[in-house]
């Protein structure tokens, strides 16, 4: 069995979501970003239903970016096909854009170095004035609770990211970490953001967990990237027959609001769409 630290790809990156995925399931970092295997499960079940989810999330996001933009809202609405996404749309624009700074950056992305590659981190929108936000716009199904989303590398990586490398679209003064807040928007849940500060302390023990947790991943050989012990998670991974967890995908529809949305916030909630390339 091969132990030599792996090799990564040339052109990968950390991100949010890849550093999430060695987090939940170091095989399924292995087999997605070194070996870039494109196993053929299904995610979720209804299958049908999950790709609807997805592509309204996807719509959703491109249509705060073209308002972002300058495109009226009055265009962008009278061409939305959906009712669930033109529920979204109305409390967008009722809610979404509350209290934000005026110098708005939408689908912006921002690099810093970590471990000798970049670490990336691509924002739905960052607002900057007297102090900056970041926001991201969330369309799952269930609204996750606050300590399941503090435990998110999306929430170590973003603030962090912009306190290293946000200065040129601040004048280039630095944003000291003291000045970021994170904010999560649910388009179900409109008024019930969830809002993080950021301090000087908390820059430096993120600084300190996301180089550890890089050198971690070039440490490793092939026969270290374990599975991971919590089957659950297997319910929606696209590798799991592969490794004998089960053929059947997880039902997502089915999940109660009091279980946290714990599953499709592992890996279906809709993070890939904040990497979408507009």
């Amino acid at each position: 069995m091969n132990t030599a630290p792996i090799a990564l790809p040339d052109e990968f990156q950390f991100s949010q979501s890849s550093l999430q995925d060695f987090v939940d399931c170091p095989r399924r970092f292995y087999l997605k970003y070194i070996r870039q295997l494109r196993y053929p499960a299904a995610e979720s079940d209804p299958l049908r239903e999950f790709e609807e989810q997805m592509e309204r999330g996807k719509q959703f996001h491109q249509l705060v970016h073209q308002h972002l933009i300058g495109i009226p809202a009055e265009a962008l609405a009278a061409a939305i096909p959906d009712d669930t996404i033109g529920a979204w749309w109305e409390n967008y624009i009722a809610y979404g854009l509350n209290d934000l700074p005026p110098k708005r950056f939408p689908e912006i992305t921002l690099s810093v170095p970590l471990a000798g590659r970049r670490l990336v981190a691509k924002y739905d929108l960052l607002a900057l004035g007297d102090h900056a936000v970041i926001v991201d716009w969330k369309t799952a199904l269930h609204r996750p609770k606050r300590e399941r989303l503090e435990r998110r590398l999306q929430t170590m990586v973003y603030p962090y990211v912009l306190a290293r490398a946000g200065a040129h679209l601040n004048g280039d003064k630095p944003i000291a970490p003291e000045m970021i807040t994170v904010i999560y928007w649910f388009a179900e849940y409109p008024q019930q953001p969830e809002v993080f500060s950021y301090s000087a302390a908390q820059f430096e023990r993120d600084d300190a967990a996301l180089k550890a947790l890089a050198a971690d991943i070039l440490r490793r050989g092939e026969a270290e990237f374990e599975l991971t012990e919590n089957v659950d998670l297997c319910l929606f991974c696209s590798y799991r027959s592969l490794h004998d967890r089960g053929v059947k995908a997880g039902n997502v529809l089915a999940l109660d609001q009091d279980e946290e949305g714990d599953h499709f916030e592992i890996d279906l909630d809709l993070d890939q769409i904040a990497e979408i390339e507009f």
